[in-house]
């Protein structure tokens, strides 16, 4: 597992309150691991600062996934 999945899933962990064996790459956010509107937003917000990247509200909304999120980060870091 990457650096980014660790740190990524650290986050969910502790906004989430979630047990680490649910969070698989197509575990969805909302539907599958319960996290509300602000639960997103305090997430994002917690990857921006953790990563230093900028996740804009148009992506921040198209990511459904665990994975989709460990991606985009893994992808914006790449660009740096």
């Amino acid at each position: 597992m990457s650096d980014v999945a660790t740190e990524v899933r650290d986050i969910l962990v502790s906004h989430l309150g979630t047990e680490e064996r649910r969070l698989t790459d197509d575990a969805r956010l909302t539907e599958d691991l319960g996290a509300d509107s602000l639960d997103v937003v305090e997430i994002v917000m917690s990857c921006e600062e953790r990563f230093a990247i900028a996740i804009p509200n148009r992506v921040a909304t198209r990511l459904r996934t665990v994975g989709e999120a460990m991606r985009f980060i893994e992808t914006e870091m790449a660009v740096r």
